[in-house]
């Protein structure tokens, strides 16, 4: 095999596990409260589109609407990354699916959530590291339970999403 074209094989194999390193820091980083590792993973330019929130065009709105509802100590989050597929679609990009298994247990409020989620995502690569440029993620699943005085789980919610309908296509 020719030299260069090993080489090429052997940078794209690189850059795949970069970006599936990327994502699975980003779900860390979620779990910890790492307000500055989230940050981190997004360029600067960034559109964060999760079904149940405002759209984000920036990574900063989207930091801080994380910091506010997710960084209190009755939350604790459990996000599960699986099923990677990434391709690289030019020199210095890529596009990526996500499955996510998320659960997420409210100490105040006495809830557990249980979402199955898809994430489609796009990566750009600048001065040698890739961040996430748009993130796409709808629910593909979702359980809610509630723990009553007396210790029983009721079901509050068992839906495929709270949306009527296929999940919602990305907004602009």
């Amino acid at each position: 095999m020719e030299q260069s074209r090993l080489d090429e094989r052997i940078a794209a194999l690189e850059d795949l596990n970069a970006i599936a390193t990327l994502k699975w820091r980003y779900l860390r980083a979620c779990d910890r409260k790492d307000v500055e590792a989230v940050r981190s993973c997004f360029a600067p330019d960034a559109v964060i589109d999760y079904e149940g929130f405002p759209l984000f065009t920036d990574p900063e709105s989207f930091v801080e609407t994380f910091r506010q509802l997710g960084c209190r100590p009755n939350i604790i989050d459990m996000h599960h990354g699986q099923n990677p597929v990434i391709e690289l679609t030019a020199p210095g990009a890529a596009r990526g699916g996500f499955d996510c298994y998320f659960f997420q247990i409210d100490t105040d409020t006495r809830r557990q959530v249980q979402l199955a989620v898809s994430y489609d995502d796009e990566f750009v690569r600048a001065a040698g590291v890739w961040r996430i440029s748009r993130s796409v993620s709808r629910r593909r699943s979702m359980l809610v339970q509630e723990i009553g005085e007396d210790t029983l789980v009721r079901i509050a919610v068992a839906a495929r999403s709270d949306q009527p309908g296929p999940p919602p296509a990305a907004r602009a």
